[in-house]
């Protein structure tokens, strides 16, 4: 692996909160990832929308195939940058541990709960997950992962969060900067879930062929790859411009970065810490992917049939929610405060699968009917 020295470096981590001894085997940040990996929340991110209910089909990605595939381009970047690529990989995979049952409309519906406790935030609960709530291990609670992968789970808070976070918060109060690994993560994230959202939401027959040429930059790519082999099918061509956009993306990522931080001669993760944000795109691109995100909003997301299923997780989550509300049973647990209740109902609701939830819907219903 060849490091450049302002990248994250296992040897000089920040550290885990309680001590362990080193692997022989394994860097630390190898460690931190083969714990996600087999983590309860990890595996049940398979049954956990991206965009379709899990039902609505088994070709529709999931919350476990898009981590999986922002690791992927994740990695690509960082081997690129000369970063390290197993930070990059854990953080990668645990960046949506945190996500409700239905996606974006769960969390909606579950902050919309929370609010006079706190709210609910994705971001928060992945931290949450990994440092308290995973707990198959006898000498700590959670997966004690290392500072360097707990900041890059960590992508946004609020300062009133953060200054309950110790260590892991203080970036936010004093504006500082998270490792390289951590903020191309995010960009990987966009890359990922923009393009496939473009595979999925034309895959369900939501978003057409027409529709998609309406798109300046797509259309523009598929007229390339079209001149290339005008024998092409038209699920062909729509993957190989949707492949040939993520590389042109990844690839002025790549670039852009790469000069912005060789402008700023870093020595070392200090001097990363103590910077403006160093990973991003070109202001042309930049203007393309906010012009994809604007398409895939106004196509896709706000789609009547994705707009019944948001209605329908908004529903289950607050049935569900009112019901654990009135009695825990289920958590199994007494507790002194209704916020208290509200956190470790909030913590059971966000570990659901979209299948469980509804299940649990469906049992609550029938409870209430009979």
């Amino acid at each position: 692996m060849n490091l450049k020295s302002f990248a994250a470096d296992p040897q000089k981590s920040l550290g885990r909160q309680f001590k362990e001894a080193p692997s022989i085997l394994r860097n630390d940040f190898q460690r931190d990832r083969d714990r996600i990996i087999h983590s309860g929340a990890f595996r049940r991110l398979e049954y956990k929308t991206q965009v379709f209910v899990n039902h609505e089909g088994d070709m529709f990605r999931t919350r476990l195939t898009h981590s999986l595939e922002v690791a992927q381009i994740a990695r690509g970047i960082s081997r690129t940058l000369g970063l390290h690529e197993d930070l990059t990989e854990a953080i990668s995979l645990a960046h949506d541990l945190g996500h409700t049952p239905f996606g974006h409309a769960g969390q909606t519906a579950l902050n919309r709960c929370m609010r006079e406790y706190g709210g609910f935030e994705h971001n928060l609960q992945s931290l949450r997950i990994v440092d308290s709530l995973e707990n198959d291990y006898v000498n700590f609670t959670g997966l004690n992962l290392t500072f360097e992968t707990r900041e890059g789970i960590l992508k946004h808070c609020s300062n009133k969060n953060a200054l309950k976070l110790g260590e892991v918060g203080k970036r936010f109060i004093q504006k500082t900067q998270p490792s390289l690994e951590a903020q191309l993560v995010n960009f990987a994230d966009e890359i990922a879930y923009n393009h496939h959202d473009i595979d999925d939401g034309y895959r369900s027959g939501l978003v057409t062929f027409d529709q998609l040429k309406d798109l300046s930059f797509f259309n523009e790519i598929s007229l390339e790859v079209k001149s290339e082999s005008p024998s092409i099918k038209e699920k062909q061509l729509i993957k190989s411009t949707i492949r040939r956009m993520m590389n042109i993306f990844i690839m002025d990522l790549c670039h852009y970065s790469n000069e912005q931080i060789n402008r700023e001669k870093f020595n070392c993760i200090d001097d990363v810490r103590n910077a403006l944000p160093m990973i991003g795109l070109s202001e042309d691109k930049a203007k393309k992917q906010q012009s994809l995100k604007r398409f895939l909003r106004e196509t896709l997301y706000l789609h009547p049939r994705v707009q019944a299923m948001t209605d329908n997780a908004n529903d289950v989550i607050n049935s569900i929610f009112e019901k654990l509300m009135q009695n825990p049973g289920p958590i199994n647990t007494k507790v002194q405060s209704q916020s208290t209740l509200a956190i470790l109902v909030s913590d059971y609701i966000a570990g659901m699968t979209d299948r469980f939830a509804l299940q649990t819907f469906e049992k609550f219903c029938q409870s209430k009917a009979s």
